[in-house]
């Protein structure tokens, strides 16, 4: 019975901290920094968890602070928005596809 318990707990736990974290996949067409990190183009995973995003691909990894804001409608795309600084590209936002979600860099 003790078993049982503990098993739908670890479940219950299990459950929450997978629906606390969403991933997406973002494809980059540009090389572009994030947090003085600089990402070569191609697909990363992004990682949202509270006002921070984690992008990675294979052995490349950072973490950014964002500010989530929720649009008016999904976005039927997930899209990416640069700022040229110095002439090097920045992620400004990532629109996320079948969201209303749209994350902010604080760069």
């Amino acid at each position: 019975m003790k078993i049982a318990k503990l098993l739908v707990c670890l479940g219950t736990v299990a459950m929450a901290w997978a629906s606390a974290t969403k991933s997406y996949d973002v494809t980059l067409s540009n090389p572009a920094q994030v947090s003085g990190t600089e990402l070569k183009a191609g697909t990363y995973k992004v990682v949202l968890e509270g006002d921070k995003a984690m992008i990675h691909s294979g052995k490349v990894s950072v973490e950014a602070p964002v500010t989530v804001q929720e649009g008016d409608q999904k976005f039927s795309a997930t899209s990416v928005r640069y700022v040229v600084v110095d002439g090097k590209y920045r992620i400004k936002q990532i629109q996320l596809s079948g969201t209303k979600t749209m994350l902010v860099f604080n760069n």
